[in-house]
C-alpha cells in the first residue's frame, strides 16, 4: 500500500531520515492525488531518489511552523495551492468567500492572501541561505509583471516579492528534476539559469543567448499600451518549440529572465507521472475535521490529457499548460480505473474522463509536436484551421473500454467538451455515443455569450455554431427517446460587453425558457488576454480599443440581466433596460423580461449611475462628494481592494 510522505519529525524517524532533501510548503491540505500539483511534484522527486517532506498550511504568523521538518539539504519548494490564493479567497465582487474546498473541513482562513509570497518571506526570516523554488498556478501566472485585480494595479514578478531564487512555471515535472539534479550535483541555485520552464533574476542577461528585452516594469506601470504590447510578446512566446528567452528590466532589482517553456511530455512520460504510487486521498490526519472537500470532485475521475488548443481569451491555460495536448495511454488510464473500482466507496460511476477539454486526445495537427503551435493564429478560432485533425476515434475507443470494465456502471464526461470541435468532426459517432452513454441528464457546454462581437473578443466561435450544435443535440436526444438538457455556461461583463450586448444575452435566456444555474461575472485573473483588455482597454492581439465594464454597479446590472427572473434583481434589471433604451422589454408582453413598476421608480442617471466614459470607452466610477465633509471620496469599488501585502479590508474575490 502507498505511504504518505513525512509531515513530521516522527514520520522522518520512521523512515530513517535525519534530513529531508526538499521541504515542500503548500497552501492546500496535503492530498496525495494526481489532480493536486503538490502530489505530482513530490512523487516525481521521490521517484528520482529524493527525500521530500510536506508542510501543509503552516501558520504564517509563526516562523516555527516552517521549521517542523528542519532545514532541507537542497532547498524549499513553495506553492500557494491548486488555485491562486486570491481567487481562492475572494469573489469577483471582492467579498470574502465563506469556505475553502482545499482546506480540511472546508474552513476558510487557513492560508494567507498571496500565500506564495508570505510563505517565502517566512522562510527567509529563518533560513536566509537555503534555496527557495516557487511553482504552481499562483507563481506560474505571475512570473512577469501582471495586472492584479485585487489591488487594481500592476505588480512586478512574484519572484521578486517572494525573495525566491527560482520560479518554475507550467506543470514542472521535467524542470523540477533538472533543478534537483543540479543542486544535488553541487551547483549553486544562482547558477541554475538554463532550465526550460524556469524564471530567474539576474543583474544582466547573458548576451550569448538570443533574448527579447521587454519594456521595463517602471514603463509598464506608467503606460498601459506598453503593457499590452509586452503581453502580446509574452503570449507569442508560450510555445516550447518556438519561444524565445524573455527578459524584463526591474530597475534596481536587475532583470527577471524567463526561459522558454519545458517540452511537452511524451505519452510514456505521462504514463509514468500518473502511475506513481499516490495514496489517492487526503492525509489521514484530516479525518477528524471531515476530510478535504476538493477530493470529492476528482476521487473517481480520470485525467486523460493536459494542454488545450482552444485558447479562450479569459483562460490562463495557454500560459500554464500550453496549447499542445499531451495524453496518457489507454493502458495507463484503464489500470487506474481498475484500481478505482476496488475502492470500498466506489459505486460504479466514473465521474469524468478528460482534462482542460475532455475530447482533445491529440495535438491539433501533426506539426505541433515538432514545430510547435502557430504563434499568429488559433486552431479553432474564428473557424477551425484547415490543418486541424478533428477526430474523436481514440477518445471513443477509450470510453468504450472503460464502459466494459467490471464494476463500472456508467462513465460520465463532466470536464467539458468543445462543441465546435465536435461539429468539425466529419462523423457524428462521438456525439451519438456521448448522448447515449456519457450524459447524466444534462450536458454542460460553454458558449459563454450570444453576441458575436463579444464572442470574437473571447476567442469563441460565433453564436450560430452553438445553435447548430444545440439543434443537433436535441434532435439526437429525440431520436434516442431521451429528454436530456443542454446547460450553457454564460459570462457577464466580459470586455466588449456593452449594456446592449448584455440585454441580448438576457433575451437568449428568456427564449431558453429557464434561468441558467451557472453564470460567471468576468473575473480578471493574472495572465489572460481578457484581463489585459480589462486593465488597458486594448485587445493585445490587435491593439484595438475595447469597451470594458469595470464599475461594480454596471457589472451588477449585466449579471442581473441574465438572472432577470430573480425578484431581488428587479431594480437592477429595470435600470439596465432603461440605460439600454429597451423599454419594450418592460411590461406584460410575451417578450418582456420584467413587469412594469407598480410604484414610482427612481430617476435613472443616463450616464450610467454617476459613471463617466474614460479611456477606451471604459466606464469608471467618478468620485463623489461626501455629504458630511464635502471631500472627494474614492470610487466605491476601491473600498474593498486589498491593502498592502495583500491583506484584505474584510472583503473578498
Amino acid at each position: 500500500m502507498s505511504e504518505f510522505l513525512p509531515i513530521s519529525r516522527l514520520d522522518m524517524q520512521e523512515r530513517g531520515w535525519s534530513q529531508c532533501d526538499f521541504v515542500y510548503i503548500i497552501g492546500d491540505a496535503y492530498v496525495d492525488h494526481p489532480s493536486f500539483g503538490h502530489a505530482i511534484i513530490s512523487r516525481v522527486l521521490e521517484s528520482a531518489g529524493y527525500k521530500v517532506g510536506v508542510i501543509s498550511q503552516p501558520d504564517w504568523k509563526d516562523p516555527k511552523s516552517i521549521q517542523i521538518l528542519g532545514k532541507p539539504r537542497l532547498g524549499f519548494l513553495v506553492t500557494g495551492g491548486n488555485m491562486d490564493s486570491m481567487v481562492n479567497h475572494y469573489t469577483v465582487s471582492r467579498h470574502r468567500r465563506k469556505t475553502d474546498a482545499f482546506t480540511p473541513g472546508g474552513i476558510m482562513g487557513k492560508r494567507p492572501d498571496r500565500a506564495t509570497i508570505v510563505y517565502c518571506n517566512l522562510i527567509r526570516q529563518v533560513y536566509r541561505d537555503v534555496p527557495i523554488i516557487i511553482g504552481g498556478v499562483e507563481a506560474s501566472l505571475r512570473r512577469l509583471a501582471h495586472y492584479d485585480y485585487w489591488s487594481d494595479k500592476l505588480r512586478r514578478s512574484i519572484l521578486l516579492d517572494a525573495q525566491a531564487d527560482l520560479l518554475l512555471y507550467g506543470m514542472g515535472e521535467r524542470s523540477i528534476r533538472e533543478v534537483a539534479d543540479g543542486l544535488n550535483g553541487g551547483l549553486s541555485i544562482k547558477d541554475i539559469t538554463y532550465v526550460d520552464g524556469s524564471v530567474y533574476r539576474t543583474d544582466e542577461p547573458d548576451a550569448s543567448f538570443p533574448t527579447i528585452i521587454l519594456p521595463g516594469f517602471d514603463r509598464l506601470r506608467e503606460d498601459k499600451r506598453a503593457y499590452a504590447e509586452s503581453f502580446r510578446i509574452q503570449y507569442r512566446n508560450t510555445d516550447p518549440f518556438t519561444a524565445k528567452r524573455l527578459a524584463e528590466p526591474c530597475g534596481t532589482d536587475g532583470y527577471v529572465v524567463q526561459n522558454p517553456p519545458q517540452k511537452p511530455l511524451s505519452r510514456e512520460e505521462m504514463d509514468e507521472v500518473y502511475g506513481l504510487p499516490y495514496c489517492r486521498t487526503f492525509h489521514p490526519s484530516y479525518k477528524k475535521a471531515g476530510g478535504v472537500p476538493a477530493i470529492e470532485e476528482v476521487r473517481f475521475s480520470l485525467v486523460s490529457n493536459r494542454g488545450c488548443f482552444g485558447a479562450c481569451s479569459f483562460c490562463a491555460l495557454t500560459f500554464h499548460q500550453g496549447r499542445i495536448v499531451q495524453t496518457r495511454s489507454h493502458e495507463s488510464i484503464l489500470t487506474e480505473a481498475e484500481t478505482m473500482t476496488h475502492d470500498p466507496e466506489f459505486k460504479g460511476y466514473i465521474h469524468d474522463v478528460g482534462g482542460p477539454t475532455a475530447d482533445f486526445r491529440a495535438p491539433a495537427c501533426e506539426k505541433q509536436l515538432t514545430k510547435g503551435v502557430c504563434p499568429g493564429r488559433q486552431c479553432l478560432f474564428p473557424t477551425p484551421c484547415k490543418n486541424l485533425r478533428a477526430d474523436h476515434s481514440d477518445y471513443l475507443a477509450l470510453l468504450r473500454k472503460l464502459r466494459k470494465l467490471p464494476g463500472v456502471k456508467k462513465v460520465f464526461i463532466r470536464s467539458g467538451i468543445r462543441f465546435d470541435y465536435v461539429l468539425a468532426d466529419s462523423k457524428d459517432t462521438f456525439l451519438r455515443e456521448l448522448i447515449q452513454h456519457h450524459v447524466s441528464g444534462q450536458l454542460k457546454v460553454a458558449p459563454e455569450h450570444v453576441s458575436d462581437q463579444v464572442l470574437s473578443l473571447m476567442g469563441k466561435p460565433g453564436n450560430q455554431v452553438y445553435r447548430k450544435f444545440a439543434d443537433k443535440y436535441f434532435a439526437l436526444n429525440q431520436q434516442f427517446g431521451l429528454k436530456q438538457f443542454l446547460v450553457p455556461y454564460l459570462m457577464s461583463s466580459h470586455p466588449g460587453s456593452t449594456m446592449k450586448e448584455a440585454v441580448k444575452l438576457a433575451e437568449f435566456v428568456r427564449d431558453m425558457g429557464y434561468m441558467p444555474e451557472q453564470v460567471q461575472d468576468f473575473y480578471p485573473t493574472p495572465s489572460t488576454i481578457s484581463t489585459v483588455m480589462y486593465y488597458t482597454g486594448l485587445d493585445p492581439r490587435t491593439m484595438e480599443r475595447v469597451y470594458v465594464p469595470v464599475s461594480p454597479h454596471e457589472k451588477a446590472m449585466q449579471r442581473a440581466l441574465i438572472q432577470y427572473r430573480d425578484p431581488k434583481n428587479y431594480k437592477l434589471v429595470y435600470e439596465a433596460l432603461l440605460l439600454a433604451k429597451r423599454e419594450d422589454l418592460i411590461g406584460s408582453g410575451p417578450k418582456c423580461l420584467i413587469h412594469a413598476p407598480r410604484g414610482k421608480m427612481p430617476q435613472i442617471d443616463h450616464n450610467g449611475s454617476g459613471e463617466k466614459q474614460t479611456r477606451s470607452g471604459t466606464a469608471k466610477p467618478t468620485p463623489t462628494k461626501s455629504a458630511q465633509s464635502g471631500k472627494k471620496q474614492p470610487p466605491a469599488h476601491r473600498k474593498t481592494a486589498p491593502t498592502r501585502n495583500g491583506q484584505p479590508n474584510r472583503k473578498k474575490r
